[in-house]
């Protein structure tokens, strides 16, 4: 039986782990799902962990991260192709209560009155800490916890050891223990692109074109609509 191994993000996690039992019926393939971030620093983006000779045959990862890999040669040139995007958005403690954040003045008070926030190190932590919490002018008035992973965040977040997690809202959606506030003001947003691609020296790159078609068709719409992406336009 042929098997595929993915290396995913969780950006796109939702989507991805709806469609695959449909795949894996579909094709009679068995998929072995691996994870990583984005970008960032650390063993644990994958980059890192293919750089060490991690082997997978597709990684899903932001548009950025891929950009980093194709770079360096580690993916087969013309297999790359967009997915999904996803708002940065913002979350709270399940239970506390939720504050507004439809306009730059109340996300940047919500963020001081918070005070502790997490963000993931990834794609969407970089652009926060570096650029915009001081474009705020935000530094020295929050503290910000910048976890390896998005799911490290939202796991503080429903313990109450931080007061807001701020990610991708993909990343947000279906968490037990945290509430979704919404989407960060489109002045201060970042719309990060979600993308597939097949890895140098796959084995399995017919299977590995399948899954990415699969996650590209009509059939996957509901599924990335569901884990709060938007769609991109063919």
């Amino acid at each position: 039986m042929a098997q595929l191994t993915v290396m995913i993000s969780g950006g796109f996690s939702g989507p991805y782990q709806q469609m695959l039992p449909q795949f894996e019926k579909m094709t009679g393939v068995t998929v072995t799902t691996l994870s990583g971030a984005s970008q960032g620093s650390g063993p644990k983006t994958i980059k890192a962990q293919i750089d060490k000779g991690v082997s997978a045959d597709v990684v899903i990862l932001s548009r950025e991260g891929l950009t980093e890999l194709m770079v360096a040669g580690k993916i087969i040139p013309g297999t790359d192709i967009d997915l999904a995007t996803a708002p940065l958005g913002a979350a709270i403690p399940a239970g506390t209560a939720k504050p507004k954040i439809d306009t730059v003045a109340e996300f940047k008070q919500a963020l001081i009155d918070t005070k502790f926030i997490a963000v993931p190190g990834s794609t969407s932590g970089i652009y926060l800490v570096d650029e915009l919490f001081p474009r705020l002018g935000l530094t020295n008035l929050i503290s910000v916890k910048v976890t390896e992973r998005g799911s490290q965040a939202t796991a503080l977040l429903a313990a109450k050891e931080v007061g807001m997690a701020v990610q991708p809202t993909s990343e947000l959606f279906h968490v037990i223990g945290i509430d979704y506030i919404g989407r960060l003001p489109k002045e201060v947003q970042l719309i990060q692109t979600f993308s597939a691609a097949v890895v140098t020296g796959s084995k399995q790159t017919t299977s590995a074109q399948q899954l990415i078609q699969l996650l590209i068709s009509k059939q996957a719409t509901q599924a990335i609509q569901n884990s709060g992406m938007d769609l991109i336009q063919r």
